[in-house]
């Protein structure tokens, strides 16, 4: 299943009104949207530091959900990513733990295989 991406501000805004799952490291938004597709954004704001370390938080995310979203997403789902400043530390076999958690909280979530 290959992710794309959200880009219009009109998605992100919609997902505000869906389901949500907060961890450590991000807040992880899902609603349904229509289609078989998985999208997903990011959300890194000003407040986590300075360019450097807010690309590095947006790449850690993306590989994250590249690992997790695949087996355990949902199709027909869009998903935000808002990133909290345990994202930068925390270790990745937590990130990957927490992104799977929130997925089965958000209920975007399929069981694994």
């Amino acid at each position: 299943m290959a992710l794309a991406r959200l880009r219009r501000r009109s998605d992100f805004l919609a997902l505000r009104h869906g389901k949500r799952a907060s961890r450590r490291a991000f807040l992880l938004q899902a609603l349904p949207n229509g289609t078989d597709e998985v999208r997903i954004g990011f959300t890194v704001t000003k407040k986590l530091g300075n360019a450097v370390m807010r690309n590095r938080i947006k790449r850690r995310l993306r590989a994250a959900a590249a690992a997790v979203f695949p087996e355990h997403a949902a199709p027909g789902h869009d998903y935000n990513l808002l990133a909290r400043p345990h994202a930068a530390t925390l270790s990745f076999p937590a990130l990957l733990d927490d992104l799977r958690s929130a997925l089965v909280e958000a209920g975007g979530s399929i069981p694994p295989r």
